[in-house]
């Protein structure tokens, strides 16, 4: 059980760096989007719950660059996550997480390989 939502504790949207206090603040729209995403597909399979791992939140800029990404991640903005989605043991593809946003979500998304990248860029992104 999260401390802010159902599924999100605060400790999930830190940094992971080890070294600053970058979060992602209580009062981000990610962090809706998110718990959105996850009571659909909770709804969807019939559970009370699924099991989401958040990969990657926040980062400060240092870090961010530390794991090769640039200077234009939503990440060092402290709006975007990567996250893995469970049912029963069972990972939700990535593509498929993705259908679960709104309808007309307007932010970034990414499909990787494992996991699935939102965010709430004031425009359409997708990759």
């Amino acid at each position: 059980m999260g401390d802010l939502t159902k599924n999100i504790s605060r400790h999930e949207l830190r940094c992971r760096c080890g070294n600053c206090s970058v979060t992602i603040q209580d009062h981000e729209p990610i962090i809706q989007i998110v718990q959105g995403v996850c009571d659909r597909i909770a709804d969807y399979y019939d559970v009370d719950k699924v099991q989401l791992n958040i990969t990657s939140a926040a980062r400060c800029r240092e870090y961010n660059l530390r794991i090769g990404s640039n200077d234009e991640s939503q990440h060092i903005r402290c709006n975007a996550m990567d996250m893995q989605i469970f049912v029963d043991g069972y990972h939700v593809p990535p593509d498929l997480v993705a259908t679960y946003l709104p309808s007309g979500f307007v932010g970034g998304v990414g499909i990787y390989n494992t996991f699935t990248h939102i965010d709430t860029r004031n425009k359409i992104a997708r990759w």
